[in-house]
């Protein structure tokens, strides 16, 4: 009905309509994105056949953005690293390459948080990116400037990376879908900073859409020839799912309380799956999780199987230059000097501390396998979770700071390998994102994917931001 600039012509419209505002997307190609265009066109037009053309190319012509972090051809890979404000990506990361010889066009590049460590996408390259729903209020990170861009319909789809949740609240905080594959699936290479030694199990690369129906092919496309673990062509008869439901981590003290409307929420979700599907939703509580964020936190500073430390976030600061002393650049912070923003210094600060506490670590990685072990068999073959993806809606800007560690929400899943959806419930009384994480087995993908399609139908999914 259309032609594909046409489709590329409206989304660039669009980005420059909106992007002033939220300083989502960092770096265009846009030139380039009409010309793809064009070529897209011109093989439409010579008409191999739409049958062959929608098995070649499932993405022909589909504008898409990648976040930063991630080598796209010709397009900056700074990760929000000052020193590394002149690095152009020669070629592209392998979830790049599938999606666009998919036929999928790029547009261009999206924010994210400095090194993507951290929950809000701000650095000292790119500048702050602004929710969409409200400018005063935070994206998320590390994959904020995708949430962003999605929710602002600049893009239609979108690719992120996660070791703690960075695609699931910005997911949270942009009312989008965001998929975590169950980890060692699809390939993360091509992205900086990489995950080493043991954090290579916990970082994974997932789709970001605006529509749950986009989900699972772009997973398809992305994992590649790893996609036949995931079982994603079983059907899912959602009667015969089991359903189970935790409104909160069990009351971490080093995690806000979840707010009543996103409790409420999830309230409505379990009311609904009772009445619609009749089936029996089973509340449970697992004691293990309220130690969420010491798991994780231990868990990634923990050696790897041949006894190599894991990355000091000190090194990647100082991108292979000159070394970086956190308590210096806290004192450059302080007199506006620092080339860093302040939560990668906090986070170079405290990395030091973690190192100190062998012996309360080597426990807290013995809870987080037998916390994986529990999982894995509450959930079994046919299990599903609801769980809360982020105790508050978007926070303010800088309000993270005060409550650093409320990503353990998302974090706990990254060191369990569980596959997680998170799924967007409509907004909240004061037009903000809520929503839910929908929780799997390892490689039960195809359950979280069918259920995400299922609320979406039944609570709407994305709303427009202003609507």
């Amino acid at each position: 009905k259309v032609t594909c600039v046409e489709v590329v012509e409206a989304y660039i419209e669009r980005i420059k309509e909106v992007n002033p505002l939220i300083n989502a997307v960092v770096k265009d190609r846009f030139e380039e994105a009409l010309q793809e265009a064009r070529q897209v066109d011109k093989l439409l037009a010579e008409g191999p056949g739409d049958d062959y053309l929608e098995e070649k190319f499932p993405f022909l012509g589909v504008p898409i953005t990648v976040k930063e972090a991630f080598s796209l051809h010709g397009m900056p890979n700074t990760s929000g690293l000052v020193n590394r404000r002149d690095v152009i990506a020669t070629c592209d990361a392998t979830v790049v390459s599938r999606l666009k010889q998919a036929g999928a066009i790029p547009l261009g590049v999206t924010n994210c948080s400095e090194l993507c460590m951290w929950y809000e996408s701000s650095n000292r390259v790119y500048g702050r990116t602004n929710n969409p729903y409200d400018l005063q209020r935070i994206v998320g990170g590390s994959s904020g400037g995708e949430g962003g861009v999605l929710a602002a319909a600049c893009s239609v789809i979108g690719v992120g990376s996660d070791i703690g949740g960075s695609i699931r609240m910005p997911a949270f905080f942009n009312g989008v879908f965001g998929h975590k594959p169950t980890t060692g699936v699809v390939p993360n290479d091509g992205q900086f900073p990489i995950a080493q030694g043991v954090r290579t199990s916990f970082l994974c690369t997932g789709p970001m859409c605006r529509y749950a129906e986009d989900l699972e092919p772009m997973l398809r496309v992305m994992a590649g020839p790893g996609v036949h673990k995931l079982k994603l062509n079983e059907k899912v008869s959602l009667e015969k799912i089991r359903f189970f439901c935790m409104d909160h981590d069990g009351g971490s003290v080093f995690v806000s309380p979840v707010d009543k409307e996103i409790l409420q929420a999830q309230k409505k979700v379990v009311e609904y799956l009772e009445r619609d599907l009749g089936v029996q939703v089973q509340r449970v509580s697992v004691h293990k999780m309220k130690y969420s964020f010491q798991i994780w936190s231990a868990m990634m500073s923990s050696k790897d199987s041949d006894g190599q430390d894991a990355q000091l976030f000190t090194d990647l600061l100082g991108d292979h230059g000159k070394p970086v002393w956190p308590l210096w650049e806290l004192m450059k912070w302080l007199v506006g000097m620092s080339s860093h923003t302040l939560p990668a210094i906090a986070l170079g600060l405290t990395e030091k501390l973690v190192k100190l506490n062998r012996g309360a670590n080597a426990k807290l990685v013995s809870m987080g396998k037998s916390l994986q072990a529990e999982m894995e068999s509450l959930l079994g073959p046919d299990g599903v979770l609801l769980y809360p993806s982020h105790p508050t809606v978007a926070p303010r800007h800088h309000s993270p700071l005060c409550m650093p560690f409320n990503f353990a929400y998302t974090a706990i899943f990254n060191v369990l390998g569980l596959p997680v959806t998170q799924c967007p419930l409509g907004l909240s009384s004061e037009g903000l994102p809520l929503g839910i994480q929908l929780v799997a087995a390892s490689y039960n993908d195809h359950l979280t994917l069918a259920v995400a399609r299922y609320l979406e139908e039944a609570f709407g999914g994305w709303v427009l931001p202003g609507k």
